[in-house]
């Protein structure tokens, strides 16, 4: 309460042009009051934030916080949302990467909380890689071309953020973004289907998760080991500990071994498309 108060009377103090310290002393703001458990109100702030952004490391501190602000909510969409759009801005940041692949671990466990079921990629389901404009994933035709494709939803997950001022305010458009930002679309369910609760709509629900999961891992994992060979000291022994930690829960997803050579091929392809 008492570092709320300092920061509320530091606003009142700071000139409406030193946008900077405003910009910082808000983020203080709101980063008490959702420890204070006053989370609308920091919320609030973050939006205000969010929309004088000018510029892309604006909305990266804005996302961060946003971030922590679900985190303590423990809203694994919202949270999603958040990590969606960080890797939207920073598609080669592997800690985004690991933080959305444990989102859709909570997903699985809050589908499943007592088992995860052993999942396999079939014919169908293949990761696949076409001539450069397009991918199937889990059977659905994604296109990654800048236009979106006709009957292609646009929903929350997939929009990007608000446009602000400045030309570099705007989520850019990545093939990373584009490969999972489908999401949206493969996991909402309507509330007919979330009533009737059938085993194969929660199997296939399961699968789905747990291929995003896993992808969003190995993602993560190579990323770590493409910055490893420039690391020493601490720094690479904490890649290497996360990326042992990555191995640790990838193995909990029960893909087999085929499945996941496959997507670390795929990941890795575009990790060296974009590079």
């Amino acid at each position: 309460g008492k570092a709320l108060c300092e920061y509320s009377h530091c606003l009142l103090l700071l000139p409406a042009s030193n946008i900077a310290m405003r910009r910082d002393v808000q983020e203080g703001q709101a980063r008490c009051l959702s420890r204070l458990g006053r989370h609308k109100e920091a919320l609030d702030i973050a939006e205000k934030m969010r929309n004088s952004a000018t510029n892309t490391d604006h909305l990266t501190t804005v996302l961060n916080l946003q971030l922590s602000i679900y985190q303590r909510l423990e809203n694994v969409e919202k949270k999603m949302m958040c990590l969606q759009q960080l890797i939207c801005l920073h598609p080669f940041n592997p800690c985004f990467w690991k933080l959305l692949a444990e989102a859709y671990m909570s997903l699985l466990q809050n589908l499943s909380p007592l088992v995860i079921p052993e999942a396999s990629l079939n014919q169908s389901e293949e990761v696949c890689v076409s001539n450069g404009s397009s991918q199937t994933w889990t059977g659905r035709e994604i296109n990654l071309q800048p236009h979106r494709s006709e009957g292609q939803q646009e929903g929350p997950w997939l929009s990007p953020a608000p446009e602000t001022k400045g030309e570099n305010a705007v989520c850019p458009s990545s093939q990373a973004v584009k490969e999972f930002l489908c999401t949206s679309g493969e996991l909402e369910w309507t509330d007919r289907e979330k009533c009737a609760g059938s085993k194969a709509w929660k199997q296939s629900m399961l699968k789905k998760v747990g291929i995003k999961a896993c992808a969003s891992f190995i993602r993560a994992r190579l990323l770590l080991q493409l910055t490893q060979s420039q690391q020493l000291s601490f720094v690479l022994e904490n890649n290497r500990k996360c990326q042992k930690e990555i191995d640790d829960k990838v193995a909990l997803l029960g893909f087999d071994e085929n499945s996941l050579l496959l997507m670390t091929k795929v990941r890795g392809c575009f990790i060296v498309c974009r590079a």
